[in-house]
């Protein structure tokens, strides 16, 4: 039986710097996966080769058994992933409703010629758009601010809302770049337990993180890369115990 998600031997090099280099780990369905390791060791360019950002120059990635080389992100989306950047990537002029409502996959019949030739078929259709986003705001604990405008949200409230948009595109494998960072105590509390919350509901999650507490509560499982490289997988008791890796992650401090 294949692997859920697969990556095989990929190697990316930027110029002269290597910052994968024969990479490769499986994950399983389910579960919630922490891909931890030092400054610089290929965590987020991995999530970019994954979701098609990047292309390797050798090794291919699959998903459920269907080789994801040469996708696009938007088709890789349609394929079930989806993933969170360490930027946000949000619409800070737009409510927390609209910005929901653009990450929701168009329906047939969704175009600008319908929006001139079919009005009231359109506006049912925007009205079901908006009950959708709605439902995914209150999912993640956002309702009361569905009409406020993403400026307007805490630093916390932004990072929930960048969740609710990757729940909106329906995939069921969320990648996940540093979903904790910059978070007050009760912020980060909110954060993790909506991580278990939807690994409960059925979705996989891959998590590139820092905070060893986070990894401690929410992982099923750590991957742990290094100058590009998988060096070590396993649980988290076992990969915060190896003095070799917290070594290499904090100094001998993990």
């Amino acid at each position: 039986m294949s692997a859920y998600l697969e990556i095989a031997g990929v190697n990316h090099s930027f110029g002269g710097l290597q910052a994968l280099n024969d990479c490769g780990f499986a994950i399983a369905e389910g579960g919630i996966a922490c891909l931890v390791g030092p400054n610089g060791a290929g965590k987020t360019t991995i999530f970019n080769v994954i979701t098609g950002f990047l292309r390797p120059d050798t090794g291919h990635v699959a998903f459920r058994g269907r080789p994801l080389d040469g996708l696009t992100p938007q088709a890789i989306v349609r394929a079930g992933i989806a993933r969170s950047f360490q930027n946000l990537r949000l619409f800070a002029d737009l409510t927390a409703c609209d910005n929901v409502m653009l990450a929701l996959p168009e329906r047939a019949g969704e175009t600008p010629f319908g929006a001139l030739f079919r009005p009231f078929a359109t506006a049912r259709a925007d009205r079901r758009r908006r009950g959708d986003a709605l439902q995914l705001l209150d999912h993640v604990g956002l309702a009361a601010r569905a009409a406020d405008r993403v400026r307007n949200l805490s630093y916390g409230e932004q990072k929930l809302l960048t969740i609710a948009r990757l729940l909106a595109t329906g995939a069921e494998l969320l990648l996940l770049d540093e979903p904790a960072s910059g978070l007050a105590s009760g912020a980060l509390d909110q954060v993790m337990a909506l991580l278990r919350r939807l690994r409960g509901e059925g979705k996989t999650l891959l998590v590139v993180e820092h905070n060893t507490r986070v990894v401690q509560q929410i992982a099923d499982e750590v991957l742990f890369l290094h100058q590009g490289h998988l060096l070590a997988q396993g649980s988290p008791a076992q990969i915060i115990a190896d003095p070799a890796l917290a070594e290499i992650y904090f100094g001998g401090a993990l």
